[in-house]
């Protein structure tokens, strides 16, 4: 019967099932979702060994061109089930690759190389069903395409370049996704995305900045998050020689010492690079964070080298462009610094700023002087300043003691405390420590009643500041509401202090 219908003893052959084994793993792999790796890679196996199975109860070898004289039909059932298994064993391998980078935690770094090894196995695979199925010498078709090669190789000579570019700088990793780099000729910014073509930097500016792989990989590289975050940054002052080079370089160390957003550990380092008779360089070494604390750091040490050099007495010196007669320079003997007064620093506080010249010269008159030794707690946590304290000299630690000690920030000469006391009857949010032999002026309620009761208006002024101040010291945001509840309630306070 079989032998009157051959198509229909051709669809009983167990080659058909081998092939609807095959295309039923089609569906499954195609119907499971992406993000279920390890079962697409679980099932593609499975197939794949029930495949292997059936091929060998048929005695059908894969690998092998088949030689025996077969019907038409028969030989196109033969090679479709050696396709299927090619291209089953394949999409294993192509499994194994993508789960192991996935295992890696890095998918997006080795993209280039995970592309590289699946175009590879796919290269394979149609090679191998060329030479076995269709039994076309693969080596002679390898040779006869290479003068095509050679000509498309030239026209894509640049693509090229920056497609092994990319492997050679993915293989090498000297940056990964997420690391700010900095090069030879001055580019930076942090990398965002590695492809065939190119890298992508987000450069400080916010600004996406492509590079093909090629020119990167010519150009000098420096990871600056390698091996961690932390930046290192170096500022050179110049400094009038007025004094001895040890005095100027513990002037320098209190200035790091007072600054709050850079790392103590390690310790900062002053250094003497030269010393001639119109200045002193002195080189400040210190670390960051991160590399976009950069512009913050160095802002906030030049405002604390002004400050310091002003309340030690010091002098910048001049520019080294301009041309100054020696008998103009300042010496030891001679130098003049401008002297820091009581009035100067009450007119740099912002609670203050609505005061008039005779006000501030009124409260000035006044202050007292009150000095701290090195490990002296000015006022401990909770305490109540009936004095508000404008730092002269020195440097003032803040800490917390019911967060392990924690240290919140540090003051410097120009900033102040005790003002919560002082207007609102509020005690210190932090304990404060002297840090360096410490000198402040003293403004006592009893010399800044009389402003209040002169302007009624100011204790409005002052409840506003105040609250803004302590929003802006506890790191949270205050909404509206909340924000005017706080005013109120210290005006109120404010005014019943200064009443009594």
């Amino acid at each position: 019967m079989f032998e009157t219908f051959p198509q229909m003893k051709l669809l009983m052959s167990p080659l058909v099932h081998i092939d609807l084994v095959g295309l039923a793993c089609i569906l499954v792999w195609y119907f499971l979702p992406r993000r279920l790796a390890n079962l697409r890679l679980i099932v593609q196996i499975g197939f794949f060994i029930v495949l292997t199975f059936m091929l060998a109860q048929q005695n059908v070898t894969p690998y092998e061109v088949d030689t025996t004289s077969r019907t038409t039909g028969e030989a196109i059932l033969i090679g479709s089930v050696k396709a299927i298994w090619w291209i089953n064993l394949a999409w294993a391998v192509i499994g194994f690759v993508r789960i192991y980078l996935v295992f890696e935690r890095k998918p997006r770094e080795a993209r280039l190389l995970q592309d590289l090894v699946v175009g590879v196995v796919y290269l394979g695979m149609v090679l191998s069903i060329i030479a076995f199925i269709f039994g076309v010498p693969v080596g002679t078709l390898i040779a006869t395409s290479g003068v095509f090669a050679i000509i498309l190789g030239l026209a894509l000579q640049n693509t090229l370049s920056d497609a092994f570019s990319g492997i050679a700088l993915n293989l090498g990793r000297p940056f990964v996704l997420g690391d700010w780099i900095v090069l030879s000729d001055g580019t930076e910014g942090r990398v965002i995305e590695t492809n065939w073509r190119s890298t992508h930097l987000l450069s400080a500016a916010h600004n996406v900045v492509a590079l093909p792989n090629s020119f990167l990989a010519k150009l000098g590289l420096t990871n600056v998050s390698s091996p961690d975050e932390a930046h290192g940054l170096t500022m050179t002052i110049r400094l009038a020689p007025t004094k001895m080079p040890s005095v100027i370089v513990d002037v320098m160390r209190t200035v790091l010492m007072s600054c709050n957003t850079i790392l103590k550990e390690p310790p900062p380092v002053v250094a003497l690079k030269q010393l001639d008779a119109q200045a002193l360089d002195v080189e400040l070494q210190f670390r960051v964070a991160n590399v976009s604390g950069r512009i913050q750091a160095r802002n906030e040490v030049l405002d604390l080298v002004y400050r310091h050099v002003k309340s030690a007495g010091l002098l910048l010196a001049r520019p080294s462009t301009a041309i100054v007669h020696s008998s103009d320079l300042p010496t030891e003997e001679t130098a003049s610094p401008a002297r820091v007064t009581p009035v100067e620093l009450i007119g740099a506080i912002s609670i203050f700023s609505g005061l008039s010249h005779d006000e501030k010269e009124a409260l000035a008159a006044t202050t007292t002087v009150r000095t701290y030794r090195k490990g002296d707690v000015i006022a401990a946590q909770g305490q109540m300043l009936s004095s508000l304290m404008i730092i002269r000299a020195g440097v003032v630690m803040m800490r917390r003691d019911d967060n392990a000690g924690q240290e919140t920030g540090r003051l410097a000469p120009g900033d102040f405390f005790g003002e919560t006391g002082l207007l609102a009857g509020l005690g210190e949010a932090s304990t404060l420590e002297a840090l360096t032999h410490v000198v402040v002026y003293e403004i006592d309620q009893q010399s800044f009643a009389p402003l209040l009761l002169d302007r009624p208006a100011m204790a409005e002024e002052l409840a506003l500041v105040l609250s803004q101040r302590a929003t802006l010291a506890n790191d949270r945001s205050a909404p509206g509401q909340s924000q005017e509840r706080s005013v109120l309630a210290l005006l109120k306070s404010i005014q019943t202090i200064f009443r009594s």
